[in-house]
């Protein structure tokens, strides 16, 4: 006989947070995408060390870092690489020992002349003593989604005049 569990052990847990800027997509992107390095402690502000593991410290696409973020009381460290970096659309990297991926999206609106960012975070296992704890941590995902965009906002309005 097979067990069924009332959950789906097979999909990834994410979520989703979208944010409107007053500044051109270009901007926005510099901060996020081509200064991230520098910047994504300021807007993570879960991630007390934060190190690129690249002698040249460039953003590109296989350029890999280390952090160590604190997550309710508990040190977590993970390696990810840059696996998605196309300017002015795209930002993305992918746990490398960790089954996470960020994803950041630009899209300009002319119409309001506001760049429009999404940001989705994706777990992609579960361990199986966690899977009747989804809808928990979805909420909590979408929670962090949201106060990240939030904070990228903040800081691309103050610091990139």
């Amino acid at each position: 006989m097979q067990l069924k569990f009332p959950f789906d052990s097979s999909s990834p847990i994410f979520g989703e947070a979208t944010v409107s800027i007053d500044k051109t997509i270009d901007r926005v992107f510099y901060y996020v995408g081509e200064r991230f390095f520098d910047n994504y402690p300021k807007w993570a502000v879960e991630v007390v060390n934060f190190e690129p593991l690249d002698d040249n410290k460039e953003v590109s696409i296989g350029a890999k870092a280390r952090q160590i973020r604190k997550d309710n009381g508990a040190k977590i460290e993970s390696v990810f690489e840059i696996t998605d970096y196309d300017p002015y659309i795209l930002f993305g990297f992918k746990g490398i020992n960790a089954p996470y991926k960020q994803t950041y999206l630009f899209e300009y609106d002319e119409n309001n002349k506001l760049t429009r960012l999404t940001f989705r975070f994706e777990l992609l296992e579960l361990d199986v003593f966690m899977r009747p704890f989804q809808k928990l941590i979805r909420t909590a995902i979408e929670d962090g989604a949201e106060n990240l965009v939030e904070n990228i906002k903040n800081l691309v309005v103050l610091e990139c005049n």
